[in-house]
């Protein structure tokens, strides 16, 4: 396993595409703005479109901290862009099918016991009574999440390693750790 990121280290700088927009440089796009990353695993996951809707309905948390949201999913641009439009999230959405990001951060896929860990099988039952549906299956069924509070001088304030599948704090918890 890669060596984790931790709070002081350097935020690293990289290129993406969001489904509606080509490559953009994550500094430009980012500014002058703390940023929050949030890593979760692919569109189609209930449970990723559940923390995802959470996100969306707790934004003024971020929004009033002048932080701008990223959520990664290991999703190609194409199956995106069909199924939302940029109107519909009020934070970016990177596409990393190929999952470089994830590994650039040092978001590994845990094992067999991670994925089917109570808490995961527990979060996918709320996500399916919430009303998500899984949806096409891409990246790596096992990957974890974690989250990354990046200051402004683009250095990480606070990083989280999920150490299950659904192991994402609440958006409450997150924006507590921005500055």
């Amino acid at each position: 396993m890669a060596t984790i990121l931790k709070p002081g280290d350097k935020a690293e700088g990289f290129r993406f595409e969001t489904p509606w927009n080509s490559e953009q440089d994550f500094y430009t796009a980012a500014g002058e703005q703390t940023v929050v990353l949030v890593f979760l695993r692919y569109y189609g996951c209930p449970v990723c479109r559940m923390e995802m809707a959470d996100l969306k309905r707790r934004i003024e948390l971020f929004t009033r901290k002048q932080a701008r949201v990223f959520v990664f999913l290991q999703s190609s641009p194409s199956t995106l862009s069909v199924l939302a439009s940029p109107e519909d999230w009020p934070f970016t959405i990177v596409c990393d099918p190929g999952g470089a990001l994830f590994r650039l951060y040092r978001v590994e896929p845990g094992g067999l016991f991670k994925y089917l860990h109570p808490a995961g099988l527990i979060a996918a039952i709320k996500a399916t009574v919430r009303g998500f549906r899984h949806g096409k299956f891409e990246g790596r069924e096992t990957q974890l999440p974690a989250v990354f509070v990046v200051s402004r001088d683009k250095t990480i304030h606070w990083a989280y390693y999920g150490k299950t599948i659904s192991d994402v704090p609440s958006p409450e918890t997150i924006a507590g750790h921005i500055g």
